[in-house]
């Protein structure tokens, strides 16, 4: 940023912007687990790491419990890098997104055995390291090394946009939003600023009904003198979801137990825990077809109802057939069996707990309607 000694920052805003903001955030700073109050130094590169990587696309409220569970299993980086892969894996379960924490892991075992547990200070170094985007980079850059870095994520750009009236839409106005939020970018505190600009976005320049009349920079945005703060940022429109299908396999056991197989390490839910199934399409899968994919031949039948998930890009339905074999032991590639109450223990992604419950709730009826009727 120019001096604060100029009477305007680049752009035309007041150079006293920093300033402001810093103050306000003293006051008003979000407590947040990962933190260490406002002007109290830095804070734990480990720790901010760790809370970065779970915020990407996750709420604050969802990730506190995650985020206090991990630092009680694993309290350093190299217990992170110790920890198997799969314990990282159900131990991330429900937080989505799970290429974050196969990287997660990726990147403990570097810096743990390549760089003796001590993260880069730099956001060229920190790129280098898996899993590291140049968002997740400079956050850690700014806040756990005081280095000067232009942090963006959605809450920024929503302060840069109003701040500027920047009406050129998202995703296209990104590059542009960034240039500017570096515009105010200031060096003294940088690890508050970047925290500030971000708690300013969640908590008072929020995507609807910004609170204008609590924003330490009202003065100075120009969306709000132009009367369209609230409109922005435009956003171009989305374009609708499509819908894919499958059909999962609930395959019980000799002794009750469920099937399930690990999915394909890269790829849509990259090496965790699965019901087996078809694959994920848009058309739907007809009775022979699906059998074809069923992982053994036995007497299947439809359960009622479907389970319905939405991922990013698309929407999933699927429906569950039930069976059971007679096979103890199977081949390491078709599976393994899992006891009913052993599956709080595995890496099971949102989207199958769903189809777990469904299967346990449509099964049960089943039986107990063959239960009445077998008494009648």
């Amino acid at each position: 940023m120019a001096s604060v000694a100029s009477s305007h920052a680049p752009g035309g805003l007041s150079a006293d912007i920093p300033v402001k903001l810093l103050a306000w955030y003293d006051r008003h700073a979000r407590r947040l687990p990962w933190r260490v109050p406002p002007g109290e130094g830095f804070q734990d590169p480990y720790r901010v790491w760790l809370s970065e990587i779970m915020l990407q696309q996750t709420t604050v409220v969802t990730v506190g419990p995650y985020y206090a569970d991990f630092l009680e299993r694993w309290p350093s980086v190299h217990d992170l890098a110790r920890a198997p892969l799969d314990a990282v894996l159900t131990a991330w379960a429900g937080l989505g997104y799970y290429a974050r924490a196969r990287n997660l892991h990726r990147c403990a075992r570097v810096v743990s055995g390549e760089l003796a547990g001590v993260f880069p200070d730099n956001e060229a170094d920190l790129l280098k390291l898996p899993g590291i985007g140049a968002y997740t980079a400079a956050a850690i850059a700014a806040i756990a090394f005081g280095r000067r870095a232009v942090v963006v994520d959605g809450n920024v750009e929503r302060v840069a946009a109003r701040l500027f009236a920047v009406e050129a839409p998202l995703p296209t106005a990104k590059a542009e939003l960034k240039r500017l939020a570096g515009q105010l970018t200031s060096d003294r505190r940088a690890g508050d600023f970047a925290q500030a600009m971000m708690d300013l976005g969640a908590t008072v320049c929020l995507p609807r009904q910004p609170k204008c009349l609590l924003c330490p920079l009202e003065a100075d945005c120009r969306g709000q003198a132009a009367g369209i703060a609230a409109e922005l940022p435009r956003k171009l429109p989305k374009a609708a979801k499509p819908t894919r299908r499958a059909v999962a396999f609930w395959l019980t056991g000799p002794n009750g137990a469920l099937l399930l197989r690990r999915r394909p390490e890269k790829g849509l839910l990259g090496g965790m825990m699965e019901v087996p199934s078809t694959g994920w399409r848009e058309t739907p899968w007809p009775e022979r077809e699906a059998a074809e994919a069923a992982p053994f031949e036995t007497d299947w039948q439809v359960l009622p109802g479907l389970v319905r998930h939405t991922f990013t890009h698309f929407h999933f339905e699927v429906t569950v057939w039930a069976g059971r074999s007679k096979k103890r032991h199977l081949p390491e590639a078709t599976g393994r069996w899992v006891a009913l109450d052993g599956l709080d223990g595995e890496a099971l992604p949102t989207v199958m707990r769903k189809i777990i419950d469904h299967g346990l709730k449509q099964t049960a009826i089943l039986i107990e309607a063959e239960k009445m009727a077998g008494d009648g």
